[in-house]
Order: C-alpha cells, then structure tokens, then sequence
C-alpha cells in the first residue's frame, strides 16, 4: 500500500521535527487542532501540517498515523484512534508491555502496529535522529521515511524490540543523568560539595560540565522523563532484575520546577540542586 497521507498525534517538538521533514520529502503530514494547545497550532504551522481539524477526520484520511508523546499518554492516545485500519507507527518511549497493550487496541480496531523507539534530538541542525523500528510491518513503515533526515532502522520482527532498545539506551543516557544530579545534591547536603568537585576536577574532568547540562536537562526536560524512568523501571521488573535505580530517576525528574528554556549554567544548576535538597528536607 502507497503511504501518501500521514498523520502526526500530537506535535511536540520531536513529532513536528519528524514531520516537518516528511512534508519536505513529499508527504500530505496532517494534525487535529481540536483541544490542541496555542504551542501545539504553532509547530504545526511551522512544520506545514495540514489541519485535519479532528481525530476522526485523522482516522479516515490518513494511511498511516504516528504516535510521538509523553510515555505516560500514549495508550490513551492509541485508544483516541482505535478503529484506524492503517498502519499505526507507536514511537513512544514505553516499556515492551506497555507497547504490547497499544498493539492490541491497534489491532482489535483492524488497524497494523509498528514499534517504535527514538534515539536522539528532533531532526534538524546537523543532528542526526534514528527511528528503531520493530514488528512484521516495520519495513513499509521504515519506506516512508526514506530521503528524511531520520535515519530509520528495522531491526527485528518483535513487535516490541524497538521499545525494547530504547529503554536500553535511556536507562543509561537519562538514568546517569539523574545520578549525577543526586550525588551532586548529596555533596552538599553532607558538606563535602566543594571537596567533591576538586577531586572530579582531577579525576574525571568532565564530570563538572556534565552537571551542568544535566541540571539544563533536568529543568527544561526533567518533567518528560518522569513517565520514561517509570517505564523503564517496569522494564527491569518485567525480567526480574532491580527497578529501583529508575524509580529513584523519575523522582529526581519530578522535583525541579519546570523551566522550558533553562540554560546549562551556574544558576539553573543552584535552582535544580536546591529544588532536590529542599524537597528532600521535607
């Protein structure tokens, strides 16, 4: 089947990314405004969506629907479309059970799932962004975004071995991140912070800009990953090895407040350092 129309539910940074740039290649992209946020209108207007106005209108002019939101939505989001008949591309970073419960309600509708699994920043920019793709339809999925800057990978019939991948990769990625921040807060909250610091200046050097980008991450992106380190957290679980590590994560990202354009510096370091120190306290 020739996939001609595309729609993108709903378009964060990463989803209006992918889809500017299947737009670019060719492809009518489509995104329901209704219910939709003032940011979401502008990143599909920027991207050149077509304004398909409703879920129901996504589900009867689209050939194949793709799914790039919080981990926390998106069952609910593939229940928002069941009754697609298409090829439905989850790209969600969820834990291989959760992305087995999409693929169910995809397919008791008629429609085909795909697994997906995100590895990198939205496209653009010299980045590069690969898209893991798995199950018996990823290779017609992974055609679709041929000549886009998405590099996209078919890397096994599991139906659920992309997602699989992808909580892989962030458990070390996003989970060291976490870490990080929280020695750093314990550091200060025993009194050895500038001792600490010394011997990373000596030992591993890298360590005192990491945290600066982490405490950068953590405000501006912190409160996304929250969903993630949970379904990463039931990954370990699921094969019975220790889930606490990522349990620990989403807490650490839950704490700071939300800060969309925090930079990597001093002051957004302070203010994650003391959002981690005063709710511990408590």
């Amino acid at each position: 089947m020739a996939i001609t129309s595309i729609g993108v539910l709903h378009p964060g940074e990463m989803g209006a990314g992918i889809g500017a740039g299947l737009v670019e290649v060719g492809h009518t992209v489509k995104w329901a405004s209704s219910g939709r946020s003032p940011a979401s209108r502008r990143r599909a207007e920027a991207s050149h969506f077509v304004d398909a106005g409703s879920i129901q209108t996504i589900i009867a002019s689209c050939d194949l629907i793709l799914s790039v939101c919080p981990p926390s939505a998106a069952l609910d989001v593939a229940k928002e479309v069941a009754g697609f008949g298409g090829l439905y591309l989850d790209a969600n970073a969820i834990a291989p059970s959760t992305a087995r419960q999409v693929a169910a309600v995809i397919e008791s509708g008629g429609g085909r799932y795909v697994d997906g699994g995100i590895i990198g920043p939205p496209p653009g920019g010299g980045s590069v962004t690969r898209l893991y793709l798995s199950g018996p339809s990823a290779p017609e999925a992974s055609e679709v975004f041929s000549r886009t800057a998405v590099d996209a990978r078919v890397i096994s019939e599991d139906p659920s071995a992309a997602s699989a991948l992808k909580m892989c990769f962030a458990a070390w990625s996003k989970g060291t991140t976490a870490l990080l921040l929280d020695i750093r807060a314990l550091a200060i909250a025993v009194g050895v912070e500038g001792p600490l610091l010394a011997e990373w200046r000596s030992s591993m050097p890298d360590l005192g800009a990491q945290s600066l980008k982490a405490a950068q991450q953590a405000a501006s992106k912190g409160w996304r990953w929250v969903g993630e380190m949970d379904q990463i957290a039931a990954t370990f679980r699921a094969v019975g090895l220790p889930d606490g590590f990522h349990r620990a994560a989403a807490e650490v990202y839950a704490r700071p407040a939300r800060d969309e354009r925090a930079a990597a510096d001093a002051t957004t370091l302070s203010s994650v350092l003391d959002a981690l120190g005063d709710r511990r306290a408590k």
